[in-house]
């Protein structure tokens, strides 16, 4: 297998410490983002979508995104589980999985991609190219600022996103925290549950993938 990475985007971090947490090792190859090397040509016969995280199965299978990567290694890897174990478990980690992507992560790239001048004619990931609409910078920062005290107010009341145990939400929710760093979004003092979650999974060693 292949892993195909940037150490400095959220994107694959997810995967990585998805990984880690697993023990799983695998040749990495680094896609430098930086230099937009996403849309070579020997890039795009891997991934045609130009975008990482992408893992190459030995069969030659190339899964594109984050939830195909951690579906595989969740059933070639059992343990520990990071998807759930129980139906509710199970529900509940897609659930809280899709809500820090759609309403957090989205967010904050709302609000980086449209004002950065590195993403001048490349506001949307993905192998197409599209310009900035300024104005959606603005509603993107105040998605993530909600989510923000969505996820405060899901931890006031549970020890992690998708119940008592870790999982793939909070690998999620961990790479939106610092993502928010990007757009200098603090986690407000007041959110005394989300800053106890935090450096809690921040300090898992998986976390330093």
């Amino acid at each position: 297998m292949k892993f195909y990475d940037y150490t400095r985007a959220p994107n694959p971090r997810r995967a990585r410490i998805f990984m880690a947490e697993k023990g799983i090792e695998v040749e990495t190859v680094q896609v430098d983002l930086g230099t937009q090397e996403q849309f070579e040509d020997w890039f795009r016969a891997i991934n045609p979508r130009c975008t990482v995280p992408a893992l190459q199965l030995e069969d030659g299978t190339v899964l594109c995104d984050n939830a195909s990567i951690a579906r595989y290694f969740e059933e070639v890897y059992p343990d520990p589980p990071l998807l759930g174990t129980t139906p509710t478990e199970k529900a509940l980690v897609a659930e809280w999985w899709v809500r820090v992507e759609s309403e957090g992560m989205m967010g904050v790239a709302e609000a980086l991609r449209n004002t950065s001048e590195f993403f001048k004619n490349n506001a949307i990931t993905g192998s197409e190219r599209y310009a900035q609409i300024p104005e959606l910078a603005e509603r993107g920062r105040a998605r993530a600022a909600a989510f923000l005290k969505v996820m405060d107010e899901r931890l006031q009341e549970s020890a992690f996103l998708a119940g008592e145990t870790f999982s793939a939400a909070d690998i999620a929710g961990l790479t939106l925290i610092d993502f928010c760093r990007w757009i200098k979004l603090p986690v407000p003092e007041e959110y005394e549950a989300l800053h106890r979650w935090y450096e809690a999974v921040a300090n898992r060693p998986s976390a330093k993938a």
